[in-house]
């Protein structure tokens, strides 16, 4: 009885296991994180909060939450800062899901750089962002950054 009711509950596990995206979506939102980031390595601030809906929520395990006002703020401390940062994605970290009615989950690691001394000096962190199809494109509305 008990190995029946495992192989079932299995079953069932099987059967909801995520499938891969379109492969639109995901060719959309690789596009769009190379967008925001080829902005954000060109210290662009106007650009890069052009990524971000009003009313995102930036959540980050080290600096608590951030509205769009106070995201924008922080960004434009960096970007006039002289040790330029740089981002880039982790090759073969990239995870997109649709989300229904709404658009999609990005999940992956990304490495954060400066030269400092020097030498490069890099961090890799986890995010995931929640992108939502707006009228005029793609758009960040929550952030989750983590790993610090």
């Amino acid at each position: 009885m008990l190995l029946l009711a495992m192989l079932a509950v299995g079953a069932r596990g099987a059967a909801q296991a995520p499938t891969s995206p379109p492969p639109a979506l995901r060719a959309e939102i690789a596009a769009a994180d190379s967008a925001l980031f080829a902005a954000f390595n060109q210290r662009d601030l106007t650009k890069v909060m052009s990524f971000f809906t009003r009313d995102v929520e930036f959540y980050q395990d080290n600096e608590g939450v951030a509205s769009y006002a106070q995201t924008k703020k922080d960004f434009g401390q960096m970007f006039g800062q002289p040790a330029r940062i740089r981002r880039e994605l982790v090759p073969g970290s990239l995870q997109v899901f649709p989300v229904k009615n709404y658009g999609a989950m990005e999940v992956a690691q990304h490495r954060f750089c400066h030269v400092e001394n020097g030498k490069d000096d890099c961090g890799t962190f986890s995010f995931v962002h929640i992108w939502r199809r707006t009228k005029s494109g793609w758009q960040i509305a929550r952030v989750i950054s983590y790993g610090h």
